[in-house]
């Protein structure tokens, strides 16, 4: 199954990428990223995607550190409304969690085991995918990410007690210390930030409670990812489709595969591109319609049509009515004879 990841994840890709003397788009390219994604921060993008291109940049230019130049850039930002929520809870312990339990909003395949002992806390990464561990870069990235995340709680500086990677050591062990601010063991059981247990109390000076419990409450009304194919083929072609860029080849690309991939994984499940396309479609017309001062003919290239003829064909055969009589208020409902019959709003 392809995981997913808020392409906000790459928002200091290009940055991070021209400091080490890379072109960003043409590592994207690479790798079957499409480049639009930086400016929409909520499009999902395949995770085996962007750990291709972590690990590609990483060798392109020699930059053994890539993934904790970007995770150094980073923060709360990054996560959208899981960071929101992160920032406004009491405690660091209570932020910790948070992030915890809702860090598969922002990434599919990414997990944090909180594990209290009496003077310590350990939170494991743990990143799924198909290798038994997933690559280097994609774990420096994360965890460094972490890192960054609990510092930015404290109003002063901060430093776990040790990091563990489960990698070898790079050539550079000294800038490892220098990021996390602490000894760092290679070749360990796992990847992990040790804190002390006093940490966990510590006061959050952003925090707002009122705002928290908002905050909660929209998170876990969208706290549930799609895990089928195509729940997440729906998702994709949801958001292309309201930003007017709506292709199969360029889903594909958000998935990290081929269109091929995309029709035979519809098929086994018992649908087709064309069907949730039209399904979406059909959503988001009734919406752009009901604006009568959008052109006709901007809704059909939004949504993907030839013509605006097209589009018009296409609405009256999925609505038994035209657009003309939909925004007079006309709303077909089923006879008893089991047609369509008219009836005004």
């Amino acid at each position: 199954m392809t995981d997913l990841i808020r392409s906000a994840g790459l928002s200091y890709y290009p940055e991070v990428a021209r400091s080490v003397g890379l072109d960003p788009r043409q590592m994207m390219r690479k790798v079957r990223l499409p480049p639009t994604c930086l400016d929409k921060p909520d499009t999902p993008i395949a995770v085996a995607g962007l750990r291709r291109l972590l690990e590609l940049s990483a060798e392109a230019s020699g930059a053994e550190d890539f993934g904790l130049r970007l995770a150094e850039r980073g923060g709360l930002t990054n996560f959208g409304a899981v960071g929101l929520i992160v920032r406004e809870q009491a405690t660091v312990g209570e932020a910790i969690e948070a992030f915890s339990r809702f860090i598969h909003v922002h990434h599919d395949g990414m997990r944090l085991d909180v594990v209290r002992a009496k003077r310590t806390v350990t939170i494991t990464l743990r990143l799924r995918g198909r290798r038994p561990t997933a690559p280097r870069q994609a774990i420096d990235m994360a965890l460094g990410s972490v890192h960054r995340i609990i510092q930015s709680l404290f109003s002063s500086a901060w430093r776990p007690l040790e990091v563990h990677l489960h990698y070898p050591p790079p050539r550079d062990r000294k800038r490892y210390r220098e990021f996390f601010g602490c000894r760092v063991t290679f070749n360990a059981d796992g990847d992990a930030i040790v804190l002390s247990a006093h940490d966990m109390e510590r006061r959050v000076p952003s925090a707002h409670p009122l705002i928290a419990s908002y905050l909660r409450k929209r998170i876990e009304a969208i706290a549930t990812r799609p895990s089928s194919w195509e729940a997440k083929v729906d998702e994709v072609v949801r958001i292309l489709l309201a930003s007017g860029d709506c292709t199969v080849e360029r889903v594909a690309e958000h998935l990290a595969c081929t269109r091929r991939t995309v029709h035979r994984r519809l098929a086994a499940s018992g649908t087709s591109f064309s069907a949730i396309l039209d399904a979406q479609r059909a959503d988001l017309v009734t919406q752009l319609i009901d604006d009568p001062g959008r052109p006709l003919a901007d809704v059909a290239v939004q949504l993907g049509f030839s013509a605006q003829s097209a589009m018009a064909r296409w609405f009256r055969g999925r609505f038994g009515c035209t657009i003309s009589a939909w925004r007079k208020g006309v709303r077909p409902r089923t006879s008893s004879t089991g047609g369509l019959a008219a009836t005004a709003a």
